[in-house]
């Protein structure tokens, strides 16, 4: 068995070997384990190429951002959602702070509307 283990742009360039030829995916996929074992692309990598490969895009380099961009994505749902928690217990706070409280005789607060 060959040493060789390709890099990222080799199975890409396989990719569009086996899209050219018409194969799926899937069956490219497949194409890819039995020739190179673990070293080959998941299939779900597989499928977004195949995406891009229909949409005419054939550039197999990584884009400069590529990961960057999903971090800073990930980071800002996470924004979002903590300014909306946020905004919500300020709500809260300010419809507690518009009523009246009284503890009763185990001090517990009741809520005086």
């Amino acid at each position: 068995m060959s040493s060789f283990e390709p890099n990222k742009r080799h199975l890409r360039e396989f990719s569009i070997y086996f899209f050219n030829l018409k194969k799926s995916a899937a069956e490219a996929h497949r194409l890819l384990i039995e020739a190179y074992g673990d070293t080959a692309l998941s299939e779900r990598s597989c499928r977004e190429w195949f995406q891009k490969f229909k949409n005419g895009e054939f550039d197999v380099e990584d884009k400069e951002c590529s990961g960057m961009y999903r971090k800073c994505t990930k980071t800002r749902n996470w924004k979002h959602y903590w300014m909306k928690i946020r905004a919500k217990r300020k709500k809260n706070l300010h419809l507690l702070t518009d009523k009246q409280f009284h503890r009763d005789s185990t001090n517990n607060f009741i809520v005086i509307v």
